[in-house]
C-alpha cells in the first residue's frame, strides 16, 4: 500500500476546459516580454510573503521565501495540527514533515518539481536563453469568456509545465503541472502592487472537487536584501522524541508475514497491544475505529492516494506515544485513514500503520528469516555485518533505489506493504517493447490498494539486481493501471515483500543507505503465482469472488464474480485464514483439485477447480 500524504498540497485530477483561437498567438519572445514589463522590476534580491492557509477542511498559514536571482526557496507551514515545512536550494529539494524529521528529497519527481518551483518564483524565463529552459508556444486559449498566452516550459533539471497568461493584463493566470500522476491547476489572481512590482495575493490549487481545494491569501509582501544560501538549505535537525527503555541501544521483536505484509504488535497512548502493518511505502496512521476508541481527535479533509485508481479520505490527528518493542515514540502527528475497510481484503485486521515517521528516527532492521524487527539507535548502528549497501533517495515518504530489470535499468520504490515480488509501472512496461517477449498471463486483478484493485499483466522473466544482489527470475507484474501509484512514469516500478523477504533488509534513512544480507533459514511460498485465476476477499460467510480471469481454472469449473465460497474441501471457509487459502492457491502442485461449495443467490453447489500454471 502505498501513501502519499502533505498538509500543505494534497490535490487528484483537475481538469481544465479550453477551446484554441484561429488566429496567430505571439511568440515567446513577445509573451515572456509582455509579462515582464507588465509585472515590473523588484527592487531587491529577496521576496518574502505571508499567506492565510485555508482547504482541506483546516486553515493556518504559510510564511515563503525566495530569491530572485537563484530560484530557492522556503515555505514554512502551519495548518491544523501539521507544521511542515519544504525548501529547494538550487540543487535539492527537501522537506522537514510533520514528524520533525528533515530528508533531502530526489526522488521521483520531487527535484525537478523544486526546480519548477523556483524558476516560476524567480522569472527565469525572462534571463538570457530563458535560462536554459526549453520554452514553446501552446497558442492563444480561452476558457470562461477570458484569453491565454499558453507557454509550454521545461526548465533545466525540472519537468514541463503549462504557463498561462493573461492576453489583457500579460499577468501570470494559470500554472499547469504533473506532480506524480496527478495535474494540479493553480490559479493566481488579486495583482497588487508591492514596489511597483504585481504580486499575486490570491492562490487557488484546485483538485477537480471542491472538497480538495486550497487557497493562500497574502496578508503580507515585502522585498528584502540578499539572504544567505543557508537560509534555504535543509535544517541540521537532532531528533530526542524517541527513547528505548533501560537507554538500551536497540529493541527487537516479532512479526509475523500475513499476504508477504509485517504485522506487529504495538501500544498507541499506552493502550493495545494492537496489530499494526508496518509500511515502507506507507506513513503512521491509526483507522477511525481505533481513533474513537482511544478518545483522538481528528481534522482535515485530504485526498490520500496509492495503489488503484481511488483514493481514501485523510484526516490528522495527535498521537502522544507510539510504543514498538522496548521503544517508544512521543508525540507524533498520525494520518486517520479508513484502513479498515481492507481488512477484508487483507484478511487480517489492521488498525494501523507503522511507516516513515518511524523508520525516519531509527535504523530499522528487518530479518524476513527469523520474522523480527529491531530498531536501533542510529549512533549505535554498525554496519560491517549488515550487507550489501544500496543507496536510497526519497520521494515523499516512500524510498527508491536503482536497480535493473533484465537488464534495463530504473528506479523502483521499497514496499514492504507490496505483496508481490516486482511490479513494473505501466509507462515503464510502455517504454520497453522487450517486455512483450515474455509469455503472458491474461490481465487479472493482482492487488489491492487504496485506490483499490489494481490489475497487471504476469511473466516470469529475467532477472532483478539490486545492488549486485541477483534475483532470480521472481514473479513480475506488468501493471496495465492509468491512475495511482502503479501508472507513475517518475518511478520505474516497485519491489515488494515477495523479492524482500529473501533478506535481512537493514534501513538506515539518516544515511540514505539499505544494506541486503541473504536469509540464512530456507525461504517458503517463494516466486508462485495463483493457479485459480481468481482473486477472493474474505466476507461474513467465508470468500466472496471478487475477480475471475477469462480461461483460467476458476473461469473453466463455472465462478463468477459475486460467488460466496462458504467451503473448501469440505472445511468451512470462516475456519481458514484468507491468507492460507490463497497460499494454497499460490502452491499446490498443477493437477490438484479444490473443491468449493458456493452460494449464488438462493443456490448452494460444489465446483471443483483444478489448478494449473498461469505463467
Amino acid at each position: 500500500m502505498r501513501t502519499t500524504f502533505s498538509a500543505i498540497a494534497i490535490a487528484a485530477l483537475a481538469t481544465v476546459s479550453y477551446s484554441t483561437l484561429a488566429f496567430a498567438a505571439p511568440s515567446v519572445s513577445e509573451v515572456l516580454a509582455a509579462n515582464k514589463a507588465a509585472t515590473g522590476a523588484a527592487p531587491k534580491q529577496t521576496v518574502k510573503v505571508e499567506y492565510a492557509y485555508s482547504g482541506q477542511g483546516m486553515t493556518g498559514k504559510v510564511d515563503s521565501l525566495w530569491d530572485l536571482k537563484t530560484g530557492m526557496w522556503v515555505d514554512a507551514a502551519v495548518i491544523g495540527p501539521a507544521t511542515e515545512t519544504q525548501g529547494f536550494d538550487g540543487a535539492h529539494s527537501w522537506a522537514k514533515d510533520a514528524s520533525g524529521a528533515v530528508t533531502q528529497q530526489d526522488g521521483g519527481d520531487q527535484k525537478a518539481l523544486g526546480t519548477n518551483e523556483g524558476y516560476r518564483r524567480a522569472n527565469m524565463w525572462w534571463q538570457p536563453n530563458h535560462a536554459g529552459a526549453a520554452i514553446v508556444s501552446d497558442g492563444e486559449k480561452t476558457d470562461g469568456g477570458n484569453s491565454y498566452d499558453v507557454l509550454t516550459v521545461t526548465p533545466k533539471n525540472g519537468k514541463n509545465f503549462d504557463a498561462w497568461f493573461d492576453a489583457k493584463s500579460h499577468l501570470l493566470s494559470r500554472v499547469v503541472e504533473m506532480q506524480g500522476t496527478q495535474t494540479f491547476t493553480t490559479t493566481l489572481s488579486d495583482y497588487r502592487a508591492t514596489d511597483s512590482v504585481q504580486i499575486p495575493h490570491k492562490i487557488h490549487v484546485s483538485n477537480g472537487a471542491a472538497q480538495y481545494d486550497q487557497d493562500m491569501t497574502a496578508t503580507s509582501v515585502a522585498f528584502l536584501s540578499p539572504r544567505p544560501a543557508s537560509a534555504y538549505a535543509a535544517p541540521k535537525v537532532v531528533l530526542n522524541d524517541y527513547t528505548i527503555a533501560g537507554n538500551a541501544k536497540e529493541t527487537t521483536f516479532p512479526f509475523h508475514l500475513y499476504n508477504n505484509h509485517i504485522f506487529a504488535d504495538v501500544k498507541v497512548n499506552g493502550k493495545g497491544p494492537y496489530q499494526f502493518i508496518f509500511d515502507t511505502g506507507g506513513i503512521n496512521l491509526v483507522t477511525p475505529p481505533l481513533a474513537r476508541e482511544l478518545g483522538l481527535a481528528a481534522e482535515g479533509h485530504m485526498q490520500g492516494n496509492g495503489a488503484g485508481s481511488g483514493h481514501m479520505d485523510v484526516q490528522l490527528t495527535k498521537v502522544s506515544s507510539l510504543q514498538l518493542g522496548d521503544a517508544t515514540v512521543k508525540d507524533q502527528v498520525f494520518a486517520q485513514i479508513p484502513l479498515d475497510s481492507m481488512d477484508n481484503i487483507e484478511g487480517v485486521g489492521m488498525p494501523g500503520m507503522v511507516g516513515f515517521e518511524t523508520f525516519r528516527r531509527f535504523v530499522t532492521r528487518i530479518d524476513y528469516g527469523a520474522h523480527t524487527i529491531t530498531l536501533i539507535k542510529p549512533d549505535a548502528f554498525d554496519p560491517k555485518d549488515a550487507g550489501t549497501a544500496v543507496p536510497i533517495s526519497f520521494n515523499g515518504n516512500t524510498i527508491e533505489v536503482p536497480a535493473t530489470y533484465d537488464g534495463v535499468p530504473g528506479t523502483f520504490t521499497i514496499d514492504t506493504g507490496n505483496r508481490g515480488s516486482l511490479i513494473l509501472n505501466s509507462p515503464f512496461v510502455a517504454a520497453h517493447a522487450q517486455f512483450a517477449k515474455y509469455s503472458i498471463a491474461p490481465e487479472a486483478t493482482t492487488g489491492w490498494g487504496i485506490g483499490g484493485p489494481t490489475k497487471s499483466h504476469v511473466i516470469r522473466g529475467h532477472n532483478l539486481v539490486i545492488g549486485g544482489q541477483t534475483v532470480a527470475a521472481p514473479v513480475v507484474l506488468l501493471s496495465t493501471a492509468t491512475k495511482g501509484a502503479d501508472a507513475d512514469a517518475t518511478q520505474s516500478g516497485n519491489i515488494g515483500g515477495g523479492v524482500l523477504k529473501r533478506f535481512v533488509v537493514t534501513l538506515d534513512y539518516g544515511h540514505n543507505k539499505m544494506y541486503l544480507k541473504p536469509v540464512t533459514q530456507p525461504v517458503s511460498d517463494l516466486d508462485s503465482f495463483d493457479r485459480s485465476g481468481m482473486w477472493i476477499n474474505r466476507s461474513a460467510t467465508g470468500y466472496s469472488v471478487v475477480d475471475v480471469t477469462k480461461g483460467t481454472p476458476a473461469d473453466t469449473a463455472g465462478l463468477k464474480t459475486g460467488d460466496e465460497i462458504v467451503s473448501v474441501d469440505g472445511k468451512p471457509a470462516t475456519a481458514t485464514p484468507l491468507y492460507e487459502t490463497r497460499a494454497r492457491l499460490r502452491n499446490d502442485a498443477p493437477g490438484t483439485v479444490v473443491k468449493f461449495t458456493v452460494k449464488r443467490g438462493a443456490e448452494t453447489k460444489d465446483v471443483s477447480v483444478t489448478l494449473r500454471d498461469l505463467i
